[in-house]
């Protein structure tokens, strides 16, 4: 990982998009920071593309569509994208997997649900699980006492044991069935509702993140960039963003949003 500053100022003004998860990226400590979500409209009034990628539930990402100065949201670690079309005042919505085969992984997360509250101590699911679709997560941070890196890698295992994908983020284990993740469907909105071909655009598009689920949109984003909490996780991802900021969170974030704007002026 280089410096944010070693990124050329012509690649930094070339930006065409920005796509970038939201917990301990755009966000500092579970808020969002007036600077943070300042950026977030200073890029749209710059007529860049800016697409959140979380893995935060479908009630959430509702809000965010509607509300936030974006251009869209890929929801629960890639089961979907939702956009909103202010001119006619609808919500567009595009999930990985039809409603019946929803409702039949629901069900089977039921049983890991009950399994990780049983052999994990401490873990909890987390508090946003009433407003997902697809997945269950687990907290091991937000809103319970920190677990320790066993206790993570426990809840991952139990995941796996059942079949299923998990992967950790800063805060939750996230896990679902399915082949989706972050990329698969950021690709998916990129070409239905960008009308962009990201495998041909890639270079034009800046991903930001911080931890192990960003693993995967760090590996394929030539210029992806990571805020610099993204080192507590270097040694968990099996790939790494190109660049890394001088701040943590959302004052990282705000950094790298400057860089780009200061080479496009």
């Amino acid at each position: 990982m280089q410096p944010l500053a070693a990124m050329p100022a012509a690649t930094r003004s070339a930006c065409a998009g920005l796509f970038t998860d939201i917990d301990d990226t755009i966000t500092t400590e579970g808020r969002l920071t007036p600077a943070a979500y300042a950026a977030l409209g200073r890029l749209q009034k710059a007529g860049i593309t800016v697409v959140p990628i979380t893995g935060r539930p479908a009630g959430w990402c509702d809000m965010v569509a509607r509300f936030w100065p974006v251009d869209g949201v890929v929801g629960e670690n890639g089961a979907f994208s939702f956009r909103y079309d202010h001119r006619q005042r609808r919500m567009i919505r595009r999930f990985a997997q039809d409603e019946a085969v929803r409702a039949a992984n629901r069900a089977r997360l039921v049983a890991i649900r009950e399994r990780v509250l049983a052999e994990v101590p401490g873990a909890a699911v987390a508090s946003d699980q009433l407003y997902r679709e697809t997945d269950l997560a687990i907290d091991f941070c937000e809103d319970v006492p920190p677990l320790p890196r066993e206790a993570v890698d426990r809840i991952v295992q139990i995941f796996e044991e059942a079949g299923a994908v998990a992967k950790v983020s800063s805060i939750h284990v996230n896990g679902w069935f399915g082949d989706h993740d972050k990329l698969t469907m950021s690709r998916i909105f990129a070409l239905e509702a960008l009308g962009i071909d990201l495998a041909a655009e890639r270079e034009r598009f800046i991903y930001a993140g911080d931890s192990p689920n960003d693993a995967p949109m760090f590996g394929w984003f030539p210029n992806a960039v990571g805020v610099a909490n993204v080192l507590r996780f270097a040694d968990r991802m099996p790939a790494l963003p190109a660049y890394v900021t001088p701040s943590e969170a959302g004052a990282g974030f705000v950094e790298l949003v400057d860089a780009i704007l200061e080479a496009r002026a």
